[in-house]
C-alpha cells in the first residue's frame, strides 16, 4: 500500500479531451485519457479507507484501493493485474461503467468535493497494460466442466471471462457476425473504440473462451438441445434488452424515423459513419429531433452532429435535473452544440 502522503485537492486531475469544435466533426474517442503522471496524481486523492466503502459500491467488487495503490507505486501492470481478479472488461468498464451511481458515489473524498476519478483510473491501467505488456493471459487447467453463454454483450463476456479463470470450458453463443453485443452496435466509436472492444475480446479467447457467431440460440439450438445434446452442464443468457420502445404516436411508420437500436446499430455495427467507404448508408437529413434523455438519447444526437446534421435536438419530457444520461454525456452533447428542449414530450410526428 502507498505511503505517500494523500493529495488532498478537492477536485479530480482533469481528463484530457479533444475540443468541442473538433469533435464534433470525427469518430475519434472525445476522452483522450490520463498519462502516467496525471493517474499517479489521481491515485494519490485516494485516502485507502478502512471500511473501503468504494469496493462494496461497485457491481463486480473489484479492490479499487489495492489497484489504486499500485498506481500511486508506479506499479501499473499490478494494478492492472488486481482489477482483472473480478473484472473481465476493464478497459471498457473504464469509459462506460456509470462510476457515478457505484463506486464514485459512496467514495469518501465526494463528501466535501469530487470523488477520486476510480473510472479514469481503471481505464488508465487496463490502456497501460494493453500499451506495454504483448504477452496474453495463460489458459487456466480445465476442471472439466462446460458451460454454454447465450450473447456475448457485456454480461454474456464478463461470466464467460469469469468462468474461464475457474478452468471451464466456456462456448459463447452470439446471434450478430461479430461479439460484443451492445458494445459494438449500441456505444458509440467516439465513446468505445471497437478495436479495444476486439481487443478484451481477445484476452478472453486466450483464456480458452470460444465464441461462434451468426447462431441464434432458440433457432438453430434449443436450451434442451444445449443441455442434452451438446453436452453443456449449465447456460447462463445474457441476451440483452434489445427490442425497441415505441410511443405509440401517429408519424413513427414515416420514413427517416428511427428507433434507437436500428439507427445506432447502423451507425456502428455496419459503420454508415464511413459510408461511402462501408456499405451501409442512413439518411437523416439536416434537422433532427430525438426524443429520450439517457445516454442511448445521448449517443444517438451525438451520432447525427457526426454524421452532418445542421441541427440536432434532445427532447425530453422532465426537467434537466431528471436527466437518466450521465453527466458527462450530456456536458459533451451541450459542448458540441445539442439543443435541449425540456418539459417536452411529442404527441405527433
Amino acid at each position: 500500500m502507498a505511503k505517500q502522503k494523500p493529495n488532498m485537492s478537492p477536485v479530480k486531475v482533469t481528463m484530457p479531451e479533444q475540443a468541442a469544435q473538433v469533435r464534433r466533426g470525427n469518430y475519434d474517442e472525445v476522452a483522450l485519457g490520463y498519462s502516467m503522471d496525471m493517474a499517479i496524481e489521481e491515485a494519490t486523492r485516494c485516502l485507502h479507507c478502512k471500511h473501503q466503502p468504494c469496493v462494496g459500491g461497485c457491481p463486480v467488487n473489484v479492490q479499487i484501493p489495492d489497484f489504486i495503490g499500485h498506481i500511486v507505486n508506479g506499479d501499473f501492470e499490478g494494478a492492472y493485474q488486481t482489477i482483472i481478479e473480478t473484472n473481465s472488461l476493464p478497459a471498457v468498464c473504464g469509459r462506460v461503467c456509470p462510476q457515478e451511481n457505484q463506486c464514485e458515489l459512496v467514495c469518501v473524498r465526494g463528501i466535501k468535493g469530487e470523488p477520486v476519478g476510480i473510472g479514469r483510473l481503471e481505464r488508465f491501467a487496463a490502456d497501460w497494460h494493453f500499451a506495454n505488456v504483448d504477452e496474453m493471459p495463460a489458459k487456466p487447467e480445465s476442471n472439466g466442466h462446460k458451460v454454454a453463454v447465450v450473447g456475448s454483450g457485456p454480461a454474456g463476456l464478463s461470466c464467460a471471462g469469469n468462468l474461464a479463470r475457474l478452468g471451464y470450458d466456456v462456448t459463447v453463443f452470439e446471434s450478430l457476425h461479430v461479439a460484443g453485443g451492445v458494445l459494438m452496435y449500441g456505444i458509440p466509436e467516439f465513446r468505445l473504440p471497437k478495436s479495444l472492444v476486439q481487443t478484451e475480446i481477445d484476452q478472453l479467447k486466450a483464456l480458452g473462451v470460444k465464441i461462434v457467431c451468426d447462431m441464434v440460440i432458440g433457432r438453430v439450438f434449443s436450451l434442451d438441445e444445449l443441455l442434452e445434446e451438446e453436452g453443456f452442464e449449465a447456460v447462463f443468457i445474457g441476451s440483452g434488452a434489445g427490442l425497441p420502445s415505441f410511443m405509440g404516436i401517429p408519424g413513427e411508420n414515416l420514413n427517416q424515423v428511427y428507433s434507437a437500436n436500428e439507427f445506432l446499430t447502423r451507425v456502428n455495427l455496419m459503420q454508415a459513419w464511413r459510408w461511402p467507404e462501408s456499405a451501409t448508408p442512413i439518411n437523416i437529413g439536416k434537422r433532427v429531433a430525438v426524443i429520450g434523455g439517457g445516454n442511448v438519447a445521448m449517443d444517438a444526437a451525438r451520432s447525427a452532429l457526426r454524421l452532418g446534421a445542421d441541427q440536432v435536438t434532445i427532447i425530453y419530457r422532465r426537467s434537466e435535473e431528471e436527466l437518466p444520461a450521465r453527466q458527462e454525456e450530456a456536458q459533451h452533447a451541450k459542448e458540441e452544440g445539442i439543443e435541449f428542449l425540456m418539459l417536452a414530450n411529442p404527441v405527433e410526428i
